[in-house]
């Protein structure tokens, strides 16, 4: 029977060929599948590209954070939404490297790092009790859908496949944020919102540009 040291080394293994890869499969169809590629002007294509970018260090950092809490959670319950939600943020991070891939673009160098620190809380927050844990989610995830409201806003109009593909993140992250609102999620302090605030600009404002 492996103990939590092995799944630890198995859950790292995962985070360095995740975190490291261009390529992932992905078990639902790729959102923008069927729409036609436009021509952008060079800013609307780095902008988008930038943006993508930031989106896919997210879905490191937010597959990280799930796999990190499904280690250390007490309730089987509770393991188990965690690993199906880091499985959907599998196909997010795979749907991101292909619309980078299309834009002629790649992931940020610095994913292993967001990724370790994000694991590292994850576990952190599921050893801090289910409750907890689940609220780090719901606000973590509501911090999300804020940042992709913003993106699809940025985003040039004429970009319809990069504007499709976020539509469909968000409609995950929202609904991720209410499942853990409804699995019993605790309202974090305003000190540690405030905090996940700060880390999530250090993130968006290197990733877009390395």
């Amino acid at each position: 029977m492996k103990n939590f040291l092995d799944d630890l080394i198995i859950e790292l293994d995962k985070g360095i060929k995740s975190s490291l890869s261009s390529r992932q499969e992905y078990e639902r169809a790729y959102p923008a599948e069927s729409i036609h590629e436009v021509e952008l002007n060079e800013f609307e294509k780095n902008h988008s590209a930038g943006l993508m970018r930031v989106n896919h260090a997210g879905e490191v950092c937010a597959q990280a954070l799930y796999r990190g809490q499904s280690l250390t959670a007490e309730l089987k319950a509770t393991r188990e939404q965690m690993k199906r939600a880091a499985s959907e943020e599998m196909d997010h991070l795979a749907w991101c490297n292909r619309r980078l891939d299309e834009l002629g673009d790649s992931p940020s160098a610095l994913n292993p790092l967001w990724y370790f620190m994000s694991f590292s809380i994850g576990v952190l927050t599921g050893l801090a009790g289910d409750r907890w844990s689940l609220g780090f989610v719901e606000e973590t995830e509501k911090q999300v859908v804020a940042h992709l409201d913003s993106h699809l806003d940025q985003i040039s109009d004429k970009d319809i496949k990069t504007k499709t593909v976020i539509t469909k993140m968000r409609e995950d992250e929202d609904a991720h944020a209410k499942q853990a609102k409804e699995s019993g999620a605790s309202e974090l302090p305003d000190e540690i919102k405030t905090g996940m605030s700060w880390i999530a600009r250090l993130m968006t404002s290197t990733s877009y540009h390395i």
